[in-house]
This record gives C-alpha cells, structure tokens and sequence, in this order.
C-alpha cells in the first residue's frame, strides 16, 4: 500500500515565468502564508503546484515538469489536499447542472452542493465509528465515543457563532446543511458571498476527518469580513489540528492572531 504523506517540507519550481525564475520555498508543518504585491507570481505558484496533483493526490508521477516536492515521510507517493479559491463567479457550465435538477447560480454554489455529499458521508463514517466504539466494551468507550463526535459540534457551534449578528443558526436536527432565522429554513445557496465562503472553507476542513492533510487557498479572504478574516487560521486548526495551510494573501488581518512569523515574500524564494 501506498504512503500518504503528513506534509510539504519544501516546494522546488524550475524555470518560473518563461525561465527568468526559480523558486525554492522550505515549509512549516502547519502555517504557511505566501504574500507580494499583485502580480508578483503568488498565485501563479500555488497553482503550479495543485495543478500538477493528481485528483487522487499521486504526486510523484503527475507533477509538472519543473515542480519537485519534498515530503515527509521521504518514501510517501501520495497527498491528501484540498484547494479553495475565493471568486464566487457564475458557473461556466449552467446547461449541465440544471439537467441535474439544480438551482445553483454560482461556483460557490456548486462547491457547497458537492461538500454536501462529502458531509453525509463523513456523518456516516463517524456514526459508524461511534457505534464500533461503544460497543468495544472498553471502560472510556464513551469517552472516546464523544470525542469522536466532537469536530462536528465544533463545526456547528463556530458556525453559529459567526453567523450570531445576523440570527442564523444551523439546523442540528438535519443530515445536510441548512440554517434557520427568525423562524426562516436558509438553505446555503441563500447565503451572502462571505457566509457561502467561510462555510465552504470550515466544512471542507471538517470533512477531512482530521487527516493529515494540505490545504491549499488562494486569496481566501475575499468576501470575508475583517473579524472572520483575523479568525481563519485558528478556526481551521481548531477543526483540524492535522491541516498544513498554504495560503496567498492581501490582508494584513489573516496574520493579526499571532502569525506574521509565518509570512514568506516571493522575493524571499525567488533566485534568479
């Protein structure tokens, strides 16, 4: 069986921007936040890197020519990652998605409709756990049994907490994700822009079951207001302690709560 790796120890890129540049950036185990002006090439690197893995996280015989990861354990062959971009744009392929019976208008939409499924999933997979524990007959079966169950309450209850000014709360009584206000069902879809973002970015951290993962965003700030913007960092480590974040970034606000120190400029990676 193949390994999967924990994280990224360093991202190689040869002959960036027509061969002008290479690019050799050692990485952090968890946080990871790669800053420049426009157009100095964060996203162009980010997405070299996502770009060249495969869907199933192969990375030793997918990656682009020129892009070399180092990893660790050394002899891992695969990645779990997610990525998330933040441009709630309308969806390209409309056409197919109405045939499907859906009344999504954006790819934001369309990320949530596919996190949904995830979500059941995890609910399943965790409910399964559960059960296998408690009747393990061990003495802490219970003990271990809550725990289990307690990422999902984390989830619901930042939820519910960000969301507080506007009144809405997620259903706890409901399989999929749906909230209510003043009285009102609120499927996701109903959201504004920045609560569509900031639940896209908590459920896919959610569903990663706490796996040692890599998650890649690009700009995830956009849409957020300022104070979920200082509270992203904490809230997807909160959710998953085993997360390694690599993210681009404008914002002086994502790097508030204690995280300059991870702050890499391209400049900085950049040998010409």
């Amino acid at each position: 069986m193949q390994k999967y790796a924990d994280y990224i120890k360093q991202i190689e890129i040869d002959a960036l921007w027509s061969g002008r540049k290479h690019i050799i950036w050692d990485l952090d185990r968890q946080v990871n936040i790669l800053s420049g002006v426009n157009g100095v090439g964060k996203s162009t690197i980010l997405n070299k890197v996502v770009k060249g893995l495969s869907s199933g996280g192969d990375f030793p015989s997918h990656l682009l020519k020129g892009v070399h990861l180092k990893v660790e354990p050394e002899d891992a062959r695969l990645i779990r990652f997610d990525i998330i971009r933040s441009f709630d744009r309308p969806i390209i392929n409309s056409e197919a998605v109405t045939k499907m019976g859906l009344t999504l208008a954006t790819e934001m939409d369309w990320q949530i409709f596919l996190l949904q499924r995830k979500y059941l999933d995890y609910q399943v997979n965790i409910g399964n756990r559960i059960i296998a524990t408690l009747q393990s007959g061990e003495p802490d079966a219970a003990e271990k049994a809550q725990a289990l169950s307690q990422p999902k309450k984390d989830f619901q209850d930042i939820m519910d907490s960000l969301f507080a000014e506007t009144g809405k709360k997620i259903i706890r009584t409901e399989n999929e994700i749906k909230f209510t206000q003043i009285g009102e069902t609120l499927l996701p879809y109903q959201l504004s822009s920045g609560e569509k973002q900031i639940l896209v970015i908590l459920l896919t951290v959610l569903v990663e079951d706490q796996k040692n993962y890599v998650l890649f965003m690009d700009e995830p700030e956009v849409s957020l207001h300022v104070e979920w913007q200082k509270q992203l960092i904490d809230l997807i480590l909160r959710l998953n302690p085993n997360v390694q974040i690599i993210l681009t970034t404008h914002s002086p606000a994502v790097i508030m709560n204690g995280w300059m120190d991870k702050v890499t400029e391209v400049s900085d990676i950049t040998v010409s």
